[in-house]
Parts: structure tokens; sequence; C-alpha cells
């Protein structure tokens, strides 16, 4: 039986027509009157605020020029940030203006729009299938030598240093990101803790995201100190090396798995507004931000969210 020839020309064409669906070629892309690269570099210093243009030039594989001129354009036009790094006076770290933000948010909102409008004519079996689809054919045109990295497991319980490893997370991430200190970084460690001496309850859960023996992500369940019929979900981070690889996802669908499993009737969780990758990701899960206030508990003031998932019956 002679081996079916691959369908080289069939995946040529229809990458072509994606391209053009996704309006790839010409007009405004993802409702804006930026060119894609500029798009893309919006969304990837959101993704990991801090990033420098040379991480940012692996990722969207451009070379320094290229980068630079675009970096230069975002900044004039007052949609990025360009911040000092503290310990190398020579490196430049990105971050979204206001601007960006909002710029963002619109794209984000441009493309939920686009992509829910084609997935409302399929069945979510085949929506999956395209998903995986793409996955599989977007690592296999990378062929990086990033492919041979460790994966990335997602396991529950307690580890040696796991208390220690999410409070570093947390305290790098938010004092670079918000300003937060070290009351911050005492009070996650004192709850996380607490917390850890009463994972043997059964309403109780923690998972870690594991790149080999290191820790990169967590998140958890606790099912007791809101009351007895709210999963409260805390200490949801994933370490800016792999942010943007869908670790965040899967941590986020182990936990509320967990939640569904022990009929919570609803799921809470705490953030600040800004986050708005973060606020995507909790929104496609069904989460509604139902309160927010400013805050400056932490050292500095942000507006507090609390957002709620209830459990579909």
């Amino acid at each position: 039986m002679s081996e079916q020839p691959l369908p080289i020309d069939d995946i040529r064409f229809t990458s072509r027509r994606l391209v053009r669906e996704l309006g790839f070629m010409g007009g405004d892309f993802a409702g804006t009157d930026l060119p894609p690269s500029a798009v893309h570099a919006l969304i990837e210093i959101e993704t990991c605020p801090g990033i420098t243009a040379r991480d940012l030039g692996k990722i969207l594989r451009l070379e320094k020029s290229s980068v630079s001129r675009m970096l230069r354009k975002l900044v004039l036009s007052g949609d990025i940030l360009e911040k000092t790094d503290g310990q190398d006076n020579r490196i430049k770290l990105l971050f979204l203006a206001d601007r960006g933000q909002k710029r963002v948010e619109a794209i984000h909102a441009f493309a939920n729009r686009q992509v829910s409008g084609a997935l409302t004519q399929l069945t979510p079996a085949d929506a999956n299938t395209i998903l995986a689809g793409l996955r599989l054919y977007a690592d296999a045109l990378g062929d990086r030598s990033d492919a041979a990295a460790p994966a990335i497991d997602i396991v529950s319980g307690y580890r040696p240093g796991i208390i220690a490893r999410i409070t570093q997370m947390h305290a790098l991430y938010y004092a670079r990101t918000s300003g937060f200190g070290q009351r911050f970084e005492s009070v996650v460690a004192e709850g996380l803790a607490s917390f850890c001496n009463r994972l043997e309850r059964p309403r109780n859960a923690i998972w870690t995201a594991m790149r080999g023996h290191e820790i990169v992500g967590s998140v958890a369940i606790d099912g007791e100190d809101l009351g007895s019929d709210i999963a409260h979900l805390r200490w949801f981070i994933v370490d800016d090396s792999v942010r943007g690889g869908g670790v965040g996802r899967r941590l986020l669908a182990a936990a509320l798995a967990f939640a569904d499993k022990n009929a919570f009737a609803e799921t809470h969780l705490w953030t600040f507004n800004g986050l708005s990758a973060a606020r995507h990701l909790y929104e496609t899960h069904g989460f509604a931000c139902v309160e927010e206030h400013p805050g400056s508990q932490w050292g500095s003031e942000v507006l507090e969210q609390r957002f709620i998932r209830r459990l579909k019956r």
C-alpha cells in the first residue's frame, strides 16, 4: 500500500486564505491603523510588562533595526513607555502607556468578535479540533531550539519550596508592575503559609506548573475562608519566562474543575484593574466583575476588583 502524499499545496492554499481572512494583506489590522508587527508588539508587552526590546524581537522574529524603528514610533505615539532597568542603565524595559492599554483592549475586543463570529458556525468539538490543529501546525513551523525545553506539567499538592517560590513570583511581578513592596510580600507569604497548613482538608487544593523541578506557576482554591459554598481562587501567577504560553489557562482550568467537582456555588477572586490579559482569561472562563474600588493597602493606589463565577447547574 503506497504512502499517502502530504497535502502541501492544500495547506499552503489554506494558509494564504487564513492570512487574507485575518486581514494581514492590507487595510486596518485588528481594527487599528497599526501594522501587524506593532499590534503583536503591544499584545506581547501587555502579556509581559517590562519585556526588553531584545526579547520582544525574538518573540516576533524581527531584526533589531526593525524592532527599534517600530518601538520608536510607538513611543512617539504615546502607546508605550520605556523605563531604565534599575540594575543595568543600558537596558530599557517596555510597558504600555494608558493610550496603549486602551488600544490593546480594543484589539482584544475586535479579535474576540472575529473569532467568536467564526466559532458560532462550528460545534464545540470542531472548535477544539481547530485549536489542536493550529497548535500543532505552529509548533511544527517554529522548529526552534527551545522546542526541546522541558514540558510543563500541572501538578497538585504541596511540594518543598512552594511557599517561598510562589511568594517570590508575586513579589517580583507586582513590584515591577504595581510598585508593591515588603508589605505585599509579607501578606502573600503569611497567607500562603497558613493555607498550606489546611491543605489536608478536602475543600482546599493547590496546583503548580512544573518545568522539570522548577515551579513556574501556581493557583489555589481555598474552600473555607469565604464560606462553605464559596471557592476562593488565590495565588494565581505564572513566571515571566512562560507568560503567554497557555500555562495560566491550564492552571485556571485545573482550579475551576476542582471547584465544579466540589459543587461550590460560586468562585471568587480579587485582582487589579489594568491586568487586561488576566481579565480576558477570567471572563472567557465565566467570571464577571461585580465590584471595584480604589485601595492603597499595598503601598501604591490601585483599583481593586472582585470577580465572581457561578456554578452552571
